[in-house]
């Protein structure tokens, strides 16, 4: 299914007048208080987020999964999923692979789907966190922290292969989360484990071209819930040092324990110019993957405006790639999706109303209730009409999930692949 500019033109003539009317009286609030609201549409318009390939079909848990239906079999159907919502949006103008689940079969051609799209690729994702069909090491009991070498070996090369990939797609990135960790107390030697870690990635480190960023993320616990090898930020941190410049730490929003200050662990990162990615998601207890802004849409807010100052103000850090990272049981996949990347641009279009210098005179009077206000302010501002305005700026709809629901996009996909279940899940 194709979405082409004259099908959104014909769909937004529907809701022009209303968003025309929202639009002006924000614009005239937010330049009476001095803020530069064409820059700030123009920043919202060039925001792109990266789809990972898994986030195309349902989601699951470890009780079950629901498909449903119209899911990607193959992926080329997946790019054009992505095509899709980028069609909707022009905000998902990437999409990242996950290898061995999304291998291309005939790149040249998976290059010119991307094309037609408008779609590149984004940071590669490595798999050693499963045993796949003939493997000829186990995962088991580690992959790059192992006690066996071979095991250890095995998993080095796969990340390999995964950049030899991602090379002919001209990607320029090389995402490594592992799963390697202990169940139990004396399973393994924290001190070892983090060694052979350390060592394996920085083999992997030293096969990237020279053009490509290492992220290393990093997870309290799950699969492993006595230890994880790489557990933390700083652990995540101390590696990246090791491996080299062209190495960083990435960011996932459920992988903190409860009430951890995530924006607190960006501002530190990007003052030390380490900040590589950032995965977005949402979570009630842990690693829940729920839709982005479902549940604390403040800390999402508090954690762009750490990434703005950080972006502004930090020009030792690369700019973060960006990308979604979540499991939709029960809802559309694609739907999904439409709304963690409304949710991400909303915190965005808030967080560039901060007013930096305000805040930063009230921070230096120690003023604690007028800095409060100004975040705040910032945060109760319906910036809606602005992502309207970047929308209609570069050809989406104003309303991505209406448009969605009224081309019956679902249903289409549903008469045009039936009821297989995506792959790679």
């Amino acid at each position: 299914m194709i979405i082409g500019k004259d099908i959104i033109d014909q769909y937004n003539k529907v809701g022009v007048e209303n968003f025309n009317s929202d639009f002006d009286f924000l614009q005239n609030k937010l330049t009476r208080s001095g803020a530069n609201v064409s820059e700030i549409v123009n920043k919202i318009a060039d925001f792109q987020v990266a789809i990972p390939s898994w986030a195309l079909g349902a989601g699951g848990t470890r009780f079950g999964r629901f498909s449903y239906g119209g899911e990607p079999a193959v992926l080329e159907q997946k790019l054009d999923d992505v095509g899709l919502l980028h069609a909707l949006t022009h905000s998902a103008g990437a999409v990242s692979l996950h290898i061995p689940w999304d291998i291309p079969s005939d790149v040249s051609a998976l290059k010119e789907s991307a094309k037609s799209h408008g779609l590149v690729f984004d940071a590669m994702n490595s798999n050693t966190f499963q045993d796949q069909p003939g493997a000829q090491k186990s995962y088991k009991f580690g992959s790059l922290n192992s006690v066996n070498e071979d095991s250890r070996a095995y998993a080095v090369e796969h990340n390999k292969e995964v950049i030899r990939i991602g090379k002919e797609l001209d990607s320029k990135s090389l995402t490594v989360w592992l799963a390697d960790g202990a169940s139990f107390p004396g399973q393994l030697n924290f001190q070892t484990a983090l060694s052979n870690t350390e060592k394996s990635l920085k083999e992997i480190y030293a096969d990237m071209p020279e053009d490509w960023k290492l992220f290393i993320e990093y997870k309290p616990y799950e699969p492993n819930f006595y230890s994880t090898t790489i557990q933390d930020w700083g652990t995540s941190f101390m590696l990246a040092n090791a491996c080299g410049e062209r190495a960083f730490t990435l960011v996932d929003l459920g992988h903190h324990l409860p009430n951890t200050n995530i924006e607190q662990i960006v501002a530190t990162l990007m003052y030390k110019g380490k900040l590589g990615g950032f995965h977005f998601n949402d979570s009630k207890y842990g690693d829940d993957d729920l839709t982005v802004g479902s549940i604390k849409p403040y800390a999402l807010f508090l954690i762009f405006n750490e990434l703005v100052y950080g972006i502004e103000n930090n020009k030792n850090n690369p700019y973060p790639a960006w990308m979604i990272d979540a499991s939709h049981n029960i809802k559309d996949p694609l739907e999904d999706l439409l709304q963690s990347l409304e949710a991400i641009l909303i915190a965005y279009a808030q967080a560039l109303l901060v007013d930096q210098k305000a805040l930063k005179t009230a921070q230096l009077n120690n003023d604690v209730v007028g800095a409060q206000d100004i975040l705040q302010n910032a945060y109760r501002t319906d910036v809606r009409p602005l992502l309207q305005a970047a929308r209609l700026q570069t050809g989406a709809a104003l309303d991505p999930i209406a448009a969605y629901r009224n081309l019956k996009v679902r249903e289409t996909l549903i008469s045009e692949r039936g009821w297989a279940k995506a792959t790679g899940l």
